[in-house]
């Protein structure tokens, strides 16, 4: 086993999988652990999302599972789910819709995106095509994975291409030339820019697990029926993959980590989380205070004044499920901010519906006012008319909440209490929180978090 960990998460990760064996680390995680991390083909590969919200784990099946059950064990709100449609998979897909820059594809397990650049031919609605994902999407956020239309083999140190030739890196035919494994008949070889300072073993290896994955692939075509006949299908499954996605426990539980092996401030991961801009800034913190920087609380106030939300701010309520989903409730102004770590979302809701729960019309004029407290595990929404009469209080039960520049983050965890507007208060949706535990997306640690927080709200309210 070995992986390939890049991202803000590098450094506790790397110290959390050193024993499955870190390769091709960067310049400054070799610096950092000062240990022989070699620069080897990587059977999986960790990397951050795009959002910052987790990371995504993919490649040979024993070690990414072996992965993800260690990241599953950082803290109580890390939740991982499975990549359906993860990188190099091929389908046989049906386009369902044609946008601006591509088409929608449906690939029997889930979605995917084509741009229009990836391929020659016109692309129209209710076409059939092979596709191969070239870059997996995590399930909490609202990109679909990438399509392309020609067949690889991905690495970092060697990659594939069905039907291309042998380019990249200075005398690339040279060196598969004086490699004793050859590329397999009919794939193209393309060192990656790592392959530059690689030991020739290790572009051997690289090369070797690269042309059986490709044998695979020509495997799985050679018995797969034309596009038009099987659509949507799963032609070859592609390598495996997991999705982990850290909530604010895991965060500071990599902190933790993170803190073993060089100085490390209050909310490191927390931080830049929330802002791509504020990891430059964090850097800077660390780098001039040192150790002093672990000793402080995590400053919320500083962090909101700075990155955001500010009084006037537009912020999205960001909705997560256990089994991965997410979606936002919607967005609203902050009109109060208070800098030990909570803010007041006020928003103009539309009319028609009904109240989740509460059985109440929405009616013109209905206001929501959210108050949201950076850690914790409940945040109340009231309801009112347009002459500030209350329509019922709806308490969320859900993971420690993260208040990030544009959006307050959780996954909801089913259960709640309502207060309705006569004073009854009630708890719902015991038997969704029941299910998501028998259904693996809710551990029974987590469930009896949220019954125990459910409990005490009902008791307050």
């Amino acid at each position: 086993m070995s992986v390939r960990v890049r991202g803000i998460y590098s450094t506790a990760l790397t110290d959390l999988l050193e024993d499955v064996g870190v390769v091709q680390a960067s310049d400054a995680i070799a610096d950092r652990f000062d240990a022989d991390l070699p620069l080897e083909p990587a059977a999986a590969t960790v990397e951050t999302t795009g959002d910052r919200q987790g990371v995504g784990v993919h490649g040979d099946a024993d070690t990414v599972g072996t992965v993800a059950d260690r990241l599953a064990d950082v803290g109580r709100d890390a939740f991982v789910w499975p990549d359906e449609t993860p990188r190099d998979a091929v389908f046989d897909g049906r386009v369902t819709d044609t946008l601006g820059r591509g088409a929608v594809v449906d690939l029997g397990v889930g979605e995917g995106f084509l741009p229009f650049d990836e391929t020659a031919d016109r692309i129209d609605e209710g076409d059939h095509l092979r596709v191969q994902v070239r870059d997996p999407a995590p399930p909490w956020g609202d990109d679909r994975p990438l399509l392309g239309t020609d067949i690889q083999v991905s690495g970092e140190l060697a990659r594939l291409v069905r039907g291309g030739r042998s380019e990249g890196g200075t005398g690339a035919a040279d060196i598969v030339d004086l490699l004793p494994t050859d590329p397999r008949e009919g794939w193209g070889v393309r060192w990656g820019t790592p392959a530059d300072d690689a030991e020739f073993d290790a572009l051997d290896a690289a090369l070797a697990a690269a042309t059986d994955r490709a044998a695979a692939i020509d495997d799985a075509l050679a018995d797969a029926p034309a596009p038009d006949e099987g659509a949507p299908a799963t032609v070859w499954a592609g390598t495996a993959g997991r999705w982990c996605w850290f909530g604010r426990e895991a965060r500071f539980a990599l902190d933790d980590v993170r803190g073993g092996v060089v100085p490390t401030m209050a909310g490191h991961h927390r931080i830049k989380a929330g802002a791509r801009s504020a990891s430059a800034a964090v850097d800077f913190v660390e780098a001039v205070c040192g150790a002093e920087a672990s000793g402080a609380e995590f400053p919320f106030g500083v962090v909101t004044r700075q990155f955001g939300p500010r009084g006037g701010d537009s912020v999205a309520i960001r909705h997560g499920k256990p089994d991965g989903r997410a979606f936002s409730l919607g967005t609203g102004e902050v009109v109060e901010r208070d800098p030990a770590g909570a803010i007041r979302v006020e928003r103009t809701l539309s009319p028609g519906g009904t109240l989740d729960a509460l059985g109440v019309d929405i009616e013109a004029g209905d206001v929501a006012v959210t108050k949201l407290k950076e850690g914790r595990w409940w945040y109340p929404t009231m309801y009112r008319d347009r002459d500030g009469r209350s329509k019922g209080t709806y308490v969320n039960v859900c993971t420690p909440v993260e208040v990030f520049p544009d959006a307050a983050r959780y996954v909801d965890l089913h259960v709640d209490v309502i207060k309705h507007a006569d004073g009854r208060v009630e708890r719902v949706d015991d038997d969704e929180l029941d299910a998501a535990v028998a259904a693996g997306n809710v551990s029974a640690a987590l469930a009896e978090k949220a019954r125990a927080v459910a409990a005490a709200v009902a008791d307050a309210l």
